[in-house]
């Protein structure tokens, strides 16, 4: 996934997740810390023998934060693999598709929506979790699910087709 923070890209891929034991590459550098996340947003990170604190605050829309450290402030946005596919493939202000395609091939861990549910832009149509990281699929327009072709434990294919919608036309 993509972590953009002011003006800085990263590429962070995660590894290996152990309870707290986290392996990551960073730009490709390889990196285990030790995280422990309290519920009140505050982040405690342990690398290589050095304590870092850190303050996470979710900010509009979900994938992006304020992130208080040091004495500063950053503004961090989280591009993950379904954002970054959506971009490349067809722009982020295109309309809603017919349907929810798969991008990569994973794991359906969640479908929870049902034939016939009306949809409002932002909903989660899907949780497909690939490579130890879960992917919410969302729609970005009004719609009714019209058929699901996939079931919770199901595998998916890259570009696997998983629901198709009737979207409401909102323009008279």
């Amino acid at each position: 996934m993509e972590i953009h923070i002011g003006d800085r890209i990263a590429d962070v891929t995660l590894v290996n997740k152990d309870g707290n034991r986290v392996q990551l590459t960073v730009d490709g550098v390889p990196y285990d810390v030790d995280i422990v996340m309290a519920e009140n947003g505050s982040c405690s990170i342990l690398h290589n023998g050095k304590s870092y604190n850190a303050e996470l605050i979710r900010n509009e829309g979900g994938k992006s934060y304020t992130v208080n450290a040091h004495y500063q402030s950053y503004n961090v946005e989280i591009i993950d693999s379904q954002a970054k596919y959506l971009r490349m493939r067809k722009g982020a202000d295109e309309r809603q598709q017919d349907k929810i395609i798969s991008p990569m091939p994973g794991k359906v861990v969640s479908i929870p929506v049902k034939v016939g549910d009306i949809l409002k832009a932002g909903d989660i149509v899907a949780v497909i979790e690939a490579m130890k990281m879960q992917s919410n699929y969302k729609v970005n327009s009004e719609c009714v699910v019209k058929e699901i072709l996939v079931k919770e434990g199901d595998s998916v294919n890259s570009n696997q087709v998983i629901m198709t919608l009737d979207v409401i036309n909102e323009e008279n």
